[in-house]
């Protein structure tokens, strides 16, 4: 298959920049996306789609802030017709789990006629060492309205490794994955498993989704981001998503990487010391 540019739809984020990487090394040419590249990409000004997308065969695309926020569906839909008009034969699209929101945006993006590859991930173990976590765990406690359910947390790499693949190989086309860690931890588990890796007494605590929400308006996040916190926290964190999946073995032939070779690895790296 002749592929002549993937554009990734935030080429500089937490899996956009690891799929940048492994197609480089591919010696395929990417095109990084987002709302500090030239050309840049927001996707609330669509004016600025069309050039981001210009010449690329094939797209990966993370969407933000979330495919749970309501205008989400429609925003991949403009996305999607956008795509095809500037000549992109096949989107893969990174999605969520148990999102009513994200199960709409791929309804509407199927609704287009272009080749699709959905990739239904997990919570990344990488929240807990590039994302929102990492705070907590540096000041010795995790807060979060999360209690007893279990969550097959998947690794970045492995979604990453799992996105190249199905860019670059046309029987994933037309295909949807639910891509999962090899077994599902509670927050506390994975909190454990950190300290134990790190050698620092780091320990987790369960609060009210109420009161989250409303420390996390106290530092001033907007409504859209606490109505989406309140989603993830309550629906999706339902027990709904806890079942472990085989996405990963069946686009890479492997096993996906355990949360304990994940904590150990990145204890290495010293980000979660102080």
């Amino acid at each position: 298959m002749q592929i002549s540019t993937v554009a990734i739809i935030g080429g500089l984020g937490k899996t956009g920049g690891r799929v940048a990487e492994r197609l480089k090394e591919r010696g395929i040419h990417v095109r990084a996306a987002s709302r500090s590249t030239t050309p840049r990409f927001d996707w609330q000004d669509r004016g600025t789609w069309r050039q981001a997308l210009e010449g690329a065969s094939t797209a990966y695309v993370t969407f933000q802030p979330d495919l749970a926020v309501a205008w989400a569906a429609e925003a991949i839909s403009a996305f999607a017709k956008t795509a095809v008009v500037a000549g992109v034969g096949h989107i893969v699209l990174l999605s969520g789990r148990g999102e009513d929101g994200a199960v709409l945006s791929e309804r509407e993006l199927k609704a287009v006629g272009v080749d699709y590859t959905i990739l239904r991930a997990s919570w990344f173990n990488q929240n807990f060492s590039e994302g929102a976590f990492l705070d907590g765990l540096l000041q010795g406690k995790l807060a979060l309205p999360a209690g007893d359910v279990v969550e097959p947390f998947v690794d970045a790499g492995d979604l990453a490794d799992a996105a190249v693949e199905a860019l670059t190989n046309p029987r994933h086309r037309n295909q949807t994955y639910e891509l999962t860690g090899p077994r599902a931890l509670t927050f506390r588990d994975a909190v454990s498993e950190i300290a134990a890796a790190s050698g620092r007494a780091v320990t987790y605590e369960t609060v009210p989704i109420d009161a989250f929400i409303a420390e996390m308006t106290a530092f001033g996040l907007p409504q859209e981001a606490t109505d989406l916190l309140h989603e993830l926290f309550t629906q999706v964190l339902d027990g709904r998503n806890s079942r472990v999946e085989e996405g990963v073995r069946q686009i890479l032939g492997r096993q996906p990487k355990d949360f304990s070779d994940y904590a150990r690895e990145t204890a290495s790296t010293g980000i979660w010391s102080i």
